[in-house]
């Protein structure tokens, strides 16, 4: 008889409503006292948290005549509550991010190296056998698996945001232009693809090579969550958040932003899978289908460059990721990436390379070969230091390993400068610590190669550090 009674009621939470119902019932049937904590909705809307206790009385006869219950207003402990648990889980997330970080560190310096070796003596073995030949093709898959091996390492140093990056201010619209043929064949002839830019686009500060994983990631997970046909959307936008939004979601400061989303119409997750897409190594594909580092990498990615990530999905009802990356606010010159379908080669300058790992050194004095420079070689800073004072001519760059016994690359190069003011510097590591990056993020005017490295690559970045 006191459900009737309760139905009038409408200043519960609709979320709370069946569950006040069913102990007020007991209370008032049964004499079952109650004390729950739950939120009501005052007259002006909004939302406050209560806690409801209540206990029976009865008359002489013992029966129940009415209910006495009170509220307590417990919103402030319960958003306290709220933002202990939020502070806690960000502490968690920053301890595996550490974790993560420092195993990839530790592995991808030596790791790196011999996969250097294994691809560039592939490169150049590979140049010298015939094409349609089992050897070609054996080869191809050396390089490949060496390429994946290496993304692995790279995807983790990025979840943990320690990926060493040179952010440059790019308009986004035409960096994405750039990659669409690429993201097209990623998908697939049977999937639509859809690129919808927002003219008037602000420019953001971000390393390129960061957009390229990041948008691969999202679009290979947007990929194998379609079966048969589908669509992919990719656009862009510009978002401002004040403070009251910011209150009101965790994650977001007050700003102005620029809004990178992909949606797909695929299978789309439930909450459980939602809970866990952002953690290394978790997967929901099969065995030997997928590494769990796609989506983590991109998490990294997102949160080095200061921005923040939602996500938007249902089972059945497809995926949509929005990112916003924080306006780049100041007067500079806006960049896009730029095509090097050519090798560049040497101009007749002198390149002193400096590799304590001796096959690594081997392989990229005969790669600098290849492209016409004249070289010199080491393998500790000492014996380059030696070099350089008994050179007669001019030494115009410097390649050297950033993490080397005796001498790190940065404290070699400014000795070196001391000999030959002109020098210019290339650094390669696998993994850079903080000797010429803060936070992985490049010192300004650093020239750096991540290895391990193509011949390609160390053509380009040897051109871009002697004519910049």
């Amino acid at each position: 008889m006191y459900r009737p009674l309760l139905d009038g009621i409408n200043f519960y939470a609709p979320e709370w409503r069946d569950k006040i119902m069913q102990v007020f019932a007991d209370c008032a049937e049964k004499g079952i006292p109650y004390d729950e904590e739950m939120e009501i909705i005052t007259r002006k809307g909004r939302r406050v948290w209560v806690r409801a206790t209540g206990e029976a009385i009865r008359n002489e006869k013992g029966e129940i005549v009415e209910v006495q219950g009170s509220f307590q207003d417990i919103t402030d402990r319960k958003r306290a509550e709220e933002e202990q648990d939020k502070l806690q889980a960000q502490l968690i997330q920053a301890q595996k991010m550490e974790s993560v970080g420092r195993l990839a560190g530790g592995v991808a310096h030596d790791f790196n190296n011999m996969l250097g070796v294994i691809m560039g003596n592939a490169e150049l073995a590979l140049e010298k056998a015939v094409p349609n030949d089992h050897l070609h093709e054996n080869l191809r898959d050396i390089i490949d698996a060496a390429r994946r091996s290496s993304d692995i390492t790279r995807q983790l140093l990025a979840f943990a945001r320690r990926q060493t990056i040179d952010p440059k201010v790019i308009d986004l619209n035409k960096t994405v232009e750039k990659m669409l043929k690429m993201l097209r064949r990623l998908i697939g002839e049977d999937i639509d693809f859809s690129w919808q830019p927002f003219s008037g686009l602000w420019p953001v500060k971000m390393d390129p090579s960061q957009l390229d994983q990041l948008l691969s990631n999202l679009l290979i997970n947007a990929r194998a969550a379609i079966e048969g046909v589908g669509r992919v959307t990719i656009e862009t936008d510009n978002v401002t958040f004040d403070e009251a939004y910011c209150n009101d979601h965790a994650g977001f400061v007050p700003g102005d932003f620029v809004l990178l989303a992909a949606s797909d119409g695929g299978c789309g997750m439930d909450r459980n899978t939602l809970e866990n897409i952002f953690e290394p190594f978790f997967t929901t594909k099969a065995v030997g289908q997928g590494t769990g580092l796609g989506l983590s990498t991109v998490y990294g990615i997102v949160k080095q460059n200061d921005g923040v990530i939602n996500v938007y999905s249902e089972p059945d009802k497809g995926t949509t990721f929005q990112i916003y990356l924080p306006r780049h606010g100041r007067e500079t010159a806006v960049i896009t990436a730029k095509d090097q379908e050519n090798v560049p080669v040497s101009q007749g300058e002198t390149v002193l390379i400096v590799e304590d790992e001796i096959s690594l050194l081997d392989l990229t004095r005969r790669f600098l070969d290849r492209l016409g420079y004249a070289v010199l070689e080491a393998s500790t800073p000492a014996r380059a230091m030696d070099l350089a004072r008994d050179h007669k001519g001019k030494i115009h760059l410097l390649i050297t390993d950033v993490v080397m016994p005796e001498m790190n690359g940065k404290d070699l190069a400014e000795r070196l400068q001391a000999l030959y003011p002109d020098l210019r510097g290339l650094f390669m590591s696998g993994y850079t610590t903080n000797v010429i990056a803060h936070r992985a993020v490049l010192n300004e005017g650093v020239h750096f190669m991540q290895k391990p490295f193509f011949i390609k690559d160390l053509a380009v970045k040897v051109r871009e550090a002697l004519d910049g």
